[in-house]
């Protein structure tokens, strides 16, 4: 059984949220980001492209229509939804190979 991948977000910019208790949240671009690495799943560098990491927030809260962290989230990566999920009715299915070559 494979294991799912929980994505964190990281953005490029962050505000506080004073009715769920000073809560950090991403605002601006969203990038999935995988705990643990230095990189968002798009391949940019965290720390050259300025961005701020949120552990806490999951990959689907910062879609709008989750109702999440999405308050103020401008704009969310192509290629990290692409790789990370994207819900919908303008998303793709994600690349799956059916018939591999020998």
């Amino acid at each position: 059984m494979a294991r799912v991948k929980r994505y964190g977000v990281a953005a490029s910019g962050q505000w506080t949220d004073e009715e769920e208790g000073r809560r950090r949240l991403p605002s601006g671009e969203v990038h999935a980001w995988e705990p643990g690495r230095n990189e968002t799943v798009c391949g940019l560098s965290l720390s050259r492209s300025q961005l701020v990491r949120f552990p806490h927030v999951d990959w689907p809260d910062t879609f709008p229509e989750s109702g999440g962290a999405a308050d103020r989230v401008q704009r969310q990566c192509p290629r990290c939804a692409s790789v990370a999920g994207r819900r919908g009715p303008d998303a793709r299915p994600r690349w799956h190979r059916t018939r591999p070559r020998p």
